[in-house]
């Protein structure tokens, strides 16, 4: 559903100029999915550190569009919450705790996968 979605905006079936095309839409929504099924007591360090760069680097794609946080309190606060998220003195260490970094990688795909529905939603690709 998202792959067809996605595929019909970049065909030329709306505006395709204004898709951003560093925006992978399945791939965040994918990697989103998996993380926030994660479960403490049975996932792993090594799972949640190697989810974490492209959890980071997705909120922080998703942060370089306009959304509208201008002219939206409601986006303006998961912006705000984003932005403090990537800050590099809040983002886990190796010796953060685990369950420092489980609860790090679920707010960080958790504001992503919500800018993701707004990004989807203001193109017209349809729920991510």
């Amino acid at each position: 559903m998202i792959a067809v979605a996605s595929m019909g905006k970049a065909l030329g079936t709306a505006d395709s100029a204004a898709v951003d095309p560093t925006i992978d839409v399945e791939g965040i929504s994918a990697r989103t999915d998996l993380v926030l099924a994660m479960q403490m007591g049975t996932t792993t360090r090594e799972a949640m550190d190697a989810s974490l760069p492209l959890v980071v680097g997705y909120l922080s794609a998703l942060l370089d569009l306009d959304l509208g946080q201008a002219e939206d309190d409601d986006v303006h606060v998961l912006y705000r919450k984003g932005l403090a998220l990537i800050e590099h003195g809040t983002r886990p260490t190796n010796e953060t705790p685990a369950f420092g970094v489980f609860v790090y990688l679920r707010d960080t795909a958790s504001i992503a996968r919500r800018l993701l529905w707004i990004y989807a939603e203001r193109e017209g690709l349809g729920t991510p």
